[in-house]
């Protein structure tokens, strides 16, 4: 079985191409009620390994065939950085990328492990994933293996963004009635303040769970947002725009909308009806809203937002 996957069309990341450490079998640290693969006790360590040069050999193959790549993103059937070679491998990759970016997927619990902590290092860019910032929703919802505390995994994040000097993603993903009260936003938003990232995405189930657990609504998560600091970059991700019913914008309603939040087009094209989209471009081609890109995503946000910013 190859170890590679894709391409891959992101609209985050561009286009991809996989590297699976775990291909064979899941091997996680974790057991999220959401994950979309089948539910598996949480291992501190992988039973199941990939010699580095089986990686290399399948990779070479796959650039010759795919050359035309953004980003080699190294993933797992559960967590990457649960490999014990990762770091000669990331070093292996570099030596044959070129131009190509790198990009790991982690849920971040092995981040307070110096050499997992100094591999993520070397690459061009790192997703990490924090569900939830209080011991009680994390173990709810994340179900890790012993040992492994929410309050480390958050202080390794911190440490981590202020020493990367590659692009930093974070990513939260709610689940109806676990990580989505507003004692668990508000505890997430203490903690994001202290995070210096390109992005932040928050989303929800959009696939088959391994346990019976829902998702939000579009509109919930629009919602929600607002709940976060207005300076953290956030960005909704989700599937399921079409439930939701637009509404009428004067130009007004339109711009403190956005100063709230900034959206991108397809938040708009979903949130706003007819005439609200005319009232929006027409703003637009006044230049009284301006676009800001955060790492291959468009927003669009008030004027004066970006104004305010280049002034301090």
């Amino acid at each position: 079985m190859s170890t590679i996957f894709g391409p891959v069309h992101s609209r985050r990341f561009g286009v991809s191409l996989g590297i699976d450490l775990s291909s064979s079998t899941k091997q996680c640290n974790f057991d999220c009620l959401y994950c979309e693969l089948a539910p598996a006790p949480a291992m501190a360590h992988q039973h199941t390994i990939t010699p580095v040069e089986t990686i290399i050999t399948d990779l070479q193959e796959a650039l010759i065939n795919h050359p035309a790549i953004d980003v080699i993103t190294i993933t797992a059937n559960g967590e990457p950085t649960m490999y014990p070679y990762l770091s000669e491998l990331i070093n292996q990759i570099d030596q044959m990328k070129g131009n190509i970016q790198t990009l790991i997927l982690s849920n971040s619990a092995c981040l307070s492990d110096e050499n997992v902590f100094n591999s993520l290092l070397k690459l061009d860019q790192v997703k990490l994933s924090l569900d939830a910032a209080t011991p009680e929703t994390f173990k709810k919802i994340d179900r890790p293996a012993d040992g492994i505390e929410i309050s480390a995994i958050i202080e390794s994040i911190i440490q981590f963004s202020r020493v990367f000097n590659g692009k930093l993603f974070l990513e939260i993903l709610f689940v109806k009635g676990i990580n989505d009260t507003p004692d668990e936003v508000a505890a997430l938003n203490t903690a994001l303040l202290d995070i210096h990232c390109e992005r932040i995405d928050i989303g929800t189930i959009d696939r088959p769970p391994a346990y019976a657990v829902q998702g939000l609504r579009f509109d919930e998560l629009y919602t929600l947002s607002h709940d976060f600091d207005p300076s953290l970059p956030i960005h909704i991700v989700s599937r399921t725009h079409a439930q939701v019913l637009p509404s009428s914008y004067s130009d007004s309603e339109i711009l403190t909308t956005l100063d709230k939040r900034p959206l991108t087009r397809d938040d708009i094209d979903a949130l706003f009806d007819t005439d609200s989209k005319e009232r929006f471009q027409i703003l637009l081609n006044q230049g009284k809203i301006a676009q800001i890109e955060r790492t291959n995503v468009i927003f669009f946000t008030p004027s004066e937002n970006i104004n305010r910013k280049r002034s301090k």
